[in-house]
């Protein structure tokens, strides 16, 4: 039907691969069997290290030579993998037999069985998973996160004090800043953050069924928990001492709870701003060769955004389906999670795809404060709050008897404009202290803004 060459089903994999690039150096199959390399040859050089069955501790080089293996692990590796998969139809015993061979190059046949010795391919696999999920993590995803709090922060700083109209349902609303409101995000992305970096990666290293009984038949004298646990903590894990054939995924879901939850404030960010433009409180910076319109030439349109919030939903899709899917496995293994978890790159890939829009995003757009300070102004009927507030702490404190400040102002403003020159005339007519009335007289909606300016210190 076409003469194509082979093209990416995925755009991440096509139009977007440069903004995930760094996902497939953990996330992709490569990367997965280059750490399951990793993980066997770590496991022989530990059983070597504690002389199992007799066997000679390894030298230096010969454990330099082996972890070599794993850190020149290349294009023809991955080739040999899948020849030997084609015939194995078993990635986990691929693996073995690859370890295998490169064990005979190294002139290292007696320990040859201790190849996988004693694991069930999932004692490989949840420890394959958890290193390159960890390292995807904080080497890809987590530097575009903080990239993005970095510049949220920074325009939050610039904007300390630009007051502007917010719009509490969509209504004019009490003034706040535009540092404060970005602040928010800030705070709010910062929180996850955290919550991100304290997760704890598992790690089961039990055999068939979480139960170490291969183990303790084939060295009854040995304290396998302990073995076990030392293991998967030298690869910089958790233990988990209670399982079933499978890691019970358990820390998977926390995390990719956290990163869906990151992307659903990263989505409001999107629409907040997308909303700002939209109401001129930001210009779009043109940017020199683009198209907004195939039609109108005079359109800036805030696609950066736009591409964000579909890529958080979809990033959101695939992450809540992971964490739903992998909590449960039947009785003590069923093979759900290995189709699942393979795409666990793609869950993060979009979520990456979305940050990076986010952060070019931000830096193309120009506050406009003319646009800021016009909305304000065309909007003093805002100030019946500070004004019904302020009226009532006069009652209280004997220097008023208006009976009910809140219909009194209700009157004077809802669903109508009220310019300044009206709104002074009713303060000036109220029976308050003149202290407060001064106070009143004195306020402006651009003035009225509280301690946002403060809070955006905060940060």
């Amino acid at each position: 039907m076409s003469n194509l060459p082979p093209q990416p089903l995925s755009p991440l994999d096509g139009r977007y691969r440069s903004a995930v690039v760094e996902l497939g150096e953990h996330l992709s199959e490569a990367g997965l069997n280059r750490a399951r390399v990793h993980v066997e040859v770590e496991w022989l050089i530990a059983q070597t290290d504690r002389g199992f069955f007799g066997a000679s501790a390894l030298t230096d080089d010969q454990k330099a030579a082996l972890r070599a293996v794993v850190t020149d692990f290349a294009q023809a590796d991955i080739d040999e993998l899948a020849e030997l998969e084609a015939t194995t139809r078993h990635d986990v015993k691929a693996v073995e037999y690859y370890v295998r061979r490169r064990l005979s190059s190294l002139g290292l046949d007696a320990i040859a069985e201790l190849t996988h010795f004693a694991c069930t391919s999932e004692d490989i696999n949840n420890l394959s998973y958890a290193v390159t999920v960890r390292d995807a993590v904080a080497d890809a995803w987590l530097p575009k996160f903080d990239a993005v709090i970095d510049a949220l922060a920074d325009l939050a700083r610039a904007h300390r004090d630009d007051a502007m109209l917010s719009r509490t349902h969509g209504q004019p609303a009490t003034p706040s800043t535009m540092g404060k409101e970005l602040a928010v995000f800030v705070h709010r992305l910062r929180r996850i953050r955290s919550q991100v970096i304290d997760t704890e990666y598992l790690g089961k290293f039990s055999g068939a069924t979480g139960t170490f009984a291969a183990h303790l038949v084939a060295a009854p004298d040995a304290s396998w928990p302990d073995i076990s646990r030392e293991f998967v903590e030298s690869l910089g894990l958790t233990w988990n001492p209670l399982t079933t054939q499978i890691e019970s995924h358990d820390w998977q879901a926390e995390l990719y709870a956290r990163i869906s939850h990151a992307n659903r404030v990263l989505h409001n960010l999107a629409t907040d701003i997308w909303t700002y433009i939209s109401l001129g409180y930001f210009r779009q910076i043109p940017q020199a060769g683009a198209t907004g319109s195939s039609t109108m030439p005079h359109k800036i349109n805030p696609i950066r955004f736009e591409n964000a919030e579909a890529n958080l939903e979809l990033s959101s899709a695939v992450l809540d389906s992971l964490a739903a899917t992998l909590v449960t496995s039947r009785l003590q293994r069923d093979l759900t999670d290995s189709s699942a978890q393979r795409n666990i790159g793609l869950g993060l890939g979009h979520s990456m795809l979305a940050l990076d829009n986010i952060r070019r995003g931000l830096g193309e757009i120009d506050l406009d404060r003319d646009a800021l300070a016009a909305d304000l102004d065309a909007n003093w009927e805002i100030l019946g709050e500070a004004i019904q507030t302020v009226v009532r702490a006069e009652v209280v404190a004997g220097r008023s008897s208006i009976s009910d400040p809140y219909a009194m102002l209700k009157e004077l403003t809802r669903g109508r404009r009220v310019g300044a020159a009206e709104l002074a005339e009713f303060v000036s007519g109220l029976d308050i202290g003149d202290e407060a009335k001064q106070r009143l007289l004195a306020l402006t909606p651009g003035g009225y803004t509280g301690l946002a300016g403060d809070l955006v210190d905060r940060i």
